[in-house]
């Protein structure tokens, strides 16, 4: 049976000072027995003397350069022994007995492997936030979206999204996985540097016949785009560019049909972008695509080593749903 002292919260962090100083109280405070990582991607700031100092009981693992999220966990991951690991933004308040729901629910099902509370925004706490709401699915496109959140269409929270339930991606503001299970799948696909990387990881737990969760009776608050915002087209890029690399890898079948008809709806989104006067970010999609081309030969022999399993996504694709049906809600 597992209880809080199984629980390895590990915050990343990049020059991240502030944030610490905001919301790292919140997770002493509320944590009880967890143990508390900060994993440093080599800052050059003073924010990890700043916790040595202000938090002692917070341990600091320190990466040697910063690879970004899915390269900075890899390498802190590989210094943490207890079975559960929180992986956790650095702009992120959670609440009083946040852990309790989650542990209830690792030690009642032992298929689950990954779950994510319910995400609620930090600048507006009665609304979801953009980057996980209330849990992920994807389409058979690979375009992902969210209980709460489809593309920009963002709900209230009136409770709508209360219950534990299966998801297909579970959000890297707020990602809980067994160690043993993020150890079997060897980590995070490093290429990815930033964004998706969490999406990859539950596809291929999903491919293993792992079920990732989402857990509605415990609540995190996140800022969002404290890393890089959504009006930056390096956060376009690695959004359409990993995107392709998930789709590309996990998918079961018809992969070049999927793949094919993803490309001609980036083109589509990148001339909605041009449209509206945003050239930079028309040629983030275009940098993402020849960035995929060129990747192609990694991509299929990292395919012809995974596993498959159907089912993942929806019959319909989501932007079909979205902006031709005018479906803006789950």
């Amino acid at each position: 049976m597992l209880n809080t002292q199984d629980i390895a919260i590990v915050i990343l962090n990049w020059n991240g000072k502030a944030l610490l100083e905001q919301f790292l109280p919140s997770v002493i405070k509320f944590s009880n027995d967890a143990v508390i990582y900060v994993a440093d991607n080599a800052s050059t700031d003073d924010s990890v003397s700043f916790v040595s100092e202000q938090f002692p009981s917070v341990k600091i693992i320190q990466n040697s350069e910063n690879g970004g999220y899915a390269k900075g966990y890899n390498e802190a991951l590989k210094q943490v022994k207890e079975s559960l690991l929180c992986l956790l933004n650095s702009d992120i308040e959670v609440t009083a007995n946040w852990l309790h729901p989650i542990l209830s629910e690792f030690n009642a099902n032992s298929n689950t492997a990954i779950i994510q509370p319910k995400i609620l925004d930090f600048k507006n706490k009665s609304r979801f936030e953009y980057a996980g709401a209330a849990g992920g699915f994807i389409d058979k496109f690979g375009y992902p979206y969210c209980r709460g959140r489809i593309f920009e269409t963002i709900e209230e929270d009136y409770g709508q999204y209360n219950d534990t339930t299966l998801i297909f991606w579970a959000s890297g503001a707020c990602l809980f996985i067994r160690n043993s299970v993020f150890k079997e799948l060897k980590g995070f696909d490093e290429s990815y540097f930033a964004h998706m990387e969490e999406i990859d990881l539950c596809w291929r737990a999903f491919n293993n016949n792992y079920n990732s969760k989402y857990v509605g009776a415990t609540t995190v608050y996140h800022v969002g785009g404290a890393t890089l915002s959504n009006s930056n087209p390096k956060k376009t890029y690695l959004n359409f560019r990993n995107s392709l690399y998930t789709l590309l890898k996990n998918s079961d079948s018809n992969v070049g049909f999927r793949v094919l008809t993803r490309m001609v709806l980036d083109g589509v989104a990148g001339i909605r972008f041009l449209f509206q006067l945003k050239p930079l970010f028309l040629f983030a999609i275009l940098k993402a695509h020849f960035s995929f081309y060129k990747n192609l030969p990694r991509l299929l022999k990292q395919r012809k080593q995974l596993s498959m399993r159907p089912g993942y996504y929806e019959t319909s694709s989501i932007v079909w749903s979205y902006f031709i049906k005018n479906r803006k809600r789950f």
